[in-house]
């Protein structure tokens, strides 16, 4: 047995050989040639030849088996430890989808609903206004509050469409205000943060702009309102935990795990002009469910399969497979009416659903297949899940410069060798 097939054998062993089938409508899925994928490991070998990482991990699992694993480069240049599965990443938004999950776990149950008010958990929201600049008869700009059309909804935090922002991009009154209040490094409880983003006001009219920030946050406290227990008690009980995902958490707390963090390299640890990615050794307060989490490339690929699966996972169901085709179709699409902010980062060709950005049209020059749903996460790491290849990726690695470039490379390369 040769190198690469003897390490995805053990790699179906450590990640998990769960629930393979066909492609989606019972047709054969496509297959990778190995000329294909040898250019995707010559492509992440270049990225860390030329200096722009250290080091990534590449996952490609279809029919419930790894057809694809490598680990490339190093965890951190300054301590030249090769990387390795069990390396531990900033996942940032890639938080977005577990929690998106918990909520979802929720609403099966009847405890939530997605056309519930937020101020039914969270009172202080039905006291939100709308931030809006006039022009006063002096020529200057001044911030109006406007009452809310309609309440903000819980379907409105899983789709982006509550009105908060992050603020960090600037661009208005409003977004200032959310970059003056300090949100990202104050590490409030959850409960503390909801409170202050409360007293902020909306950018836009709920359920009028895909607008990305902190809705997710919310949607997490949401989560603790209605199960009593902090978000990542309430993961590690319902989701964490069952899938095996043991290195899931909102920071790393065992001192002889350090040095399995991967870090950036040393010139690529700004975020935005304000901040710089977050060190995880420090323990936190803050449970974001929009951006807070690290774990392994082993842990969310258990996450991944069920999410593939249909909801379930090594015989245990998680959701009901209308639940996880409601959460990976498209929400905002022409017949809302739902603008699209500035950056809208799920791209031209793809809608967002509950949790994720769902691919809508194939982009010129790719045949990318519909219905595939993704995430990313600001540190650079990637996901994708094609149902109609039965297929999922994943990319770890940190590097908030390049993230978008590297993802865009790889995506096309992977496809390529699939014929796509």
């Amino acid at each position: 047995m040769c190198g690469r097939h003897a390490l995805i054998a053990a790699l179906v062993l450590l990640f998990g050989a769960i629930g393979a089938k066909a492609g989606s409508g019972g047709r054969v899925a496509r297959t990778f040639s190995p000329e294909g994928l040898a250019k995707v490991s010559d492509y992440i070998r270049n990225e860390i030849a030329i200096g722009k990482i250290p080091g990534a991990i590449l996952l490609l699992q279809q029919h419930g088996k790894p057809v694809y694993y490598e680990n490339f480069g190093v965890r951190d240049v300054a301590t030249e430890i090769s990387m390795s599965a069990d390396t531990i990443f900033r996942l940032y938004s890639m938080s977005k989808p577990i929690t998106s999950v918990m909520a979802m776990m929720l609403v099966e149950e009847g405890k939530l609903a997605l056309d519930d008010p937020v101020s039914k958990y969270i009172p202080a929201f039905a006291g939100m206004k709308v931030g809006v600049e006039k022009k006063a008869e002096d020529g200057k700009v001044g911030l109006a509050l406007e009452p809310l059309n309609r309440p903000v909804t819980i379907k409105d935090l899983l789709r982006h469409t509550s009105g908060l922002p992050y603020g960090y991009y600037g661009g208005g009154a409003v977004r200032e205000l959310y970059a003056a209040a300090n949100l990202f490094d104050s590490d409030l409880t959850n409960a503390d943060f909801v409170a202050k983003i409360a007293t902020l006001p909306l950018v836009e009219q709920p359920g009028t702009v895909w607008d990305y920030g902190h809705s997710t946050d919310v949607l997490g406290r949401v989560v603790e309102v209605i199960s009593g227990k902090t978000l990542l008690q309430f993961e590690k009980e319902r989701l964490l935990d069952p899938l095996g995902m043991s290195e899931t958490a909102f920071y790393v707390a065992d001192p002889a795990k350090f040095p399995r963090i991967a870090e950036p390299m040393p010139d690529d640890r700004d975020i935005n002009s304000t901040t710089q990615v977050r060190d995880p050794r420090r323990p936190l307060k803050w449970q974001s469910g929009g951006g807070g989490m690290v774990g392994t490339v082993g842990d969310y690929a258990r996450f991944a399969q069920m999410l593939l699966n249909g909801g379930t996972y090594a015989g245990r169901r998680f959701l009901k497979p209308e639940t996880i085709a409601l959460m990976a179709s498209d929400h905002i699409g022409a017949e809302t009416k739902i603008a699209r902010d500035q950056n809208y980062y799920p791209g031209a060709n793809s809608g967002f659903g509950l949790g994720f950005a769902v691919r809508t049209s194939v982009p010129p020059t790719t045949s990318w297949p519909l219905g595939e749903y993704r995430w990313d996460g600001v540190g650079g790491t990637f996901f994708f899940i094609d149902p109609d290849d039965d297929l999922f990726g994943i990319f770890m690695v940190q590097t908030p410069s390049q993230r978008g470039r590297i993802q865009l490379a790889l995506k096309t390369l992977i496809y390529q060798a699939m014929g796509r």
